[in-house]
């Protein structure tokens, strides 16, 4: 995450001061795209088309992995759970941002904008855990297949699937606790289509030194020791199926972890792009720049969970067959 833009962004001094001279926030004003009103009806349509594809696709995923006995197994739980998870992610904030485009001047309850933030930031969270959760289960199934049953048994992987849910509901809390605890006594505008953290954090008319410190042990918690994770498991992966001595021993060993390796790369690099493409020095260019970081913060935000049941369903012959007997038309006789 940028902190150092963060700060530099914040002068402490002169927020301060204006604590004293102002009254307290009790709404903000999510400013979204209402300097571009052209823009508004276009990108209405296409993530309102981005949001029923994710309902839909993580939908069906859910309803086969329930429905379907061969899909019940550990890899297809946590393929469950990521499904659910994105429609929870999707949901806490994409009606909102389709509100805005219809709305002249969105506004948002403190109370509001605090549950928002905390829904987006625990899901976020979640998902970098139960993605690392998924490369173990991967590892074992293909370093370790004997001890599989033994290992990624249902006391094992509903556990490791819960605390993913608690752990990101937990630094969510903590996060937005110190966020929603600091004073907010002057502009109230957020230059966001949500009450993303980064931008309301810019608005508090106090010193967020601790804020910033807290989200980079955080990033390094949720992010940065997922990546690790899930870096070194597939190092074990793919040196076990290399060592296979056929040739379609290796395809097939490598098919069972792809969907997986696919969706990992997609959700890391989409944040890679985020937060590590340089910022422009041009001060004519600000404008431009700003817009540009709002559209893809709102197309990381539905892009992802989009692509994921796509992504499980091309690449993954049980979800495939299990979509087909799911939608045949013995399912839908009375």
């Amino acid at each position: 995450m940028p902190e150092n833009d963060l700060l530099s962004s914040c002068n402490i001094g002169e927020n301060m001061d204006r604590s004293n001279e102002t009254s307290p926030v009790s709404h903000f004003v999510l400013l979204g795209l209402s300097a571009h009103p052209k823009l508004e009806k276009t990108f209405f349509v296409l993530i309102l088309l981005m949001y029923l594809v994710i309902l839909l696709g993580n939908g069906v995923l859910i309803l086969v992995t329930v429905l379907d006995s061969h899909l019940h197994t550990p890899m297809y739980f946590f393929l469950g759970n990521l499904s659910f998870l994105d429609i929870c992610y999707t949901t806490s904030s994409v009606p909102l941002v389709l509100d805005s485009f219809l709305t002249p001047r969105k506004t948002i309850s403190f109370s509001g904008c605090a549950v928002q933030m905390f829904l987006s930031f625990a899901m976020g969270a979640t998902e970098c855990v139960l993605l690392s959760m998924m490369a173990f289960d991967r590892y074992v199934a293909i370093c370790n297949p004997l001890r599989y049953p033994v290992v990624m048994s249902k006391a094992a992987y509903v556990p490791m699937a819960a605390g993913s849910w608690a752990s990101g509901s937990i630094t969510a809390t903590v996060q937005i606790s110190l966020a929603m605890k600091l004073p907010f006594c002057g502009d109230n505008v957020i230059n966001h289509f949500t009450c993303e953290i980064l931008a309301v954090l810019k608005l508090a008319c106090a010193d967020i030194s601790i804020n910033v410190i807290s989200m980079a042990v955080g990033n390094a918690m949720f992010l940065g020791v997922p990546v690790l994770f899930i870096f070194v498991s597939y190092i074990f992966i793919l040196s076990t199926i290399l060592r296979i001595p056929s040739a379609e021993g290796r395809k097939k060993a490598f098919s069972t972890c792809s969907a997986h390796l696919t969706v990992v790369i997609v959700f890391y690099g989409t944040i890679l792009f985020m937060y590590g493409k340089p910022k422009s020095k041009d001060p004519r260019g600000a404008d431009k720049q700003d817009l540009t970081d709002k559209l893809i913060s709102l197309f990381y935000g539905v892009l992802t969970p989009m692509l994921n049941p796509i992504i499980y369903s091309l690449r993954n012959k049980d979800v495939r067959a299990a979509v087909r007997n799911l939608l045949s038309p013995k399912h839908f006789k009375w």
